[in-house]
């Protein structure tokens, strides 16, 4: 009986302590010297999609995105592939092409791909989505690979199209089509 008579001043307490906890959220300001984020680049249509893919050297011009996005549920406990995306156990895939293996900033990697010396391209991610245990020995990936010729096409094909990159027909179209300043 008298514990039944505490439950309001109990619930009164945990009540009071935790509004207290929430009006004490980060309110410092910005430090001087933090650069803004540019904000993200908006998000393809499925016709900028397809007029993306077309655009994509053979064999990716003929991918699947839509096989390409399924198969790359699989990599996703792993990385993400959004701009500014968080590293989780593997490190964000946007920009991926042209980039430095083992060079992006505030990533673990390990000293196999840190010292790869080689720049990703379709050809090498192939190679690594079909066994990164063969293509790189030393390197932390537990995935196993994709054996499948096609599923690795379409996953290529899709982060090309979903990670920035933009081929010389496309850089050249919107040169092309760019207004004159």
């Amino acid at each position: 009986m008298e514990f039944a008579m505490r439950i309001p001043l109990i619930l009164t307490s945990v009540l009071t302590a935790s509004l207290a906890l929430a009006a004490c959220g980060d309110n410092a300001a910005p430090a001087a010297d933090a650069t803004p984020k540019a904000p993200p680049p908006p998000a393809l249509t499925e016709a900028e999609k397809v007029a993306v893919l077309a655009t994509l050297p053979a064999p990716y011009n003929a991918g699947d995105l839509e096989n390409g996005r399924r198969a790359f549920a699989r990599c996703r406990s792993c990385h993400t592939i959004t701009p500014g995306g968080p590293n989780m156990a593997g490190p964000n895939l946007y920009g991926v092409f042209g980039r430095q293996a083992g060079a992006l900033d505030k990533y673990s990697y390990s000293h196999a791909l840190r010292s790869a010396g080689f720049t990703w391209d379709a050809d090498k991610l192939d190679h690594w989505l079909e066994n990164p245990k063969t293509f790189l020995p030393g390197n932390k990936m537990t995935f196993a690979g994709l054996r499948d010729a096609t599923d690795r096409r379409d996953v290529i094909a899709f982060l090309k199209v979903e990670t920035g990159y933009a081929s010389e027909t496309t850089k050249a179209a919107a040169t092309a089509t760019a207004p004159a300043s």
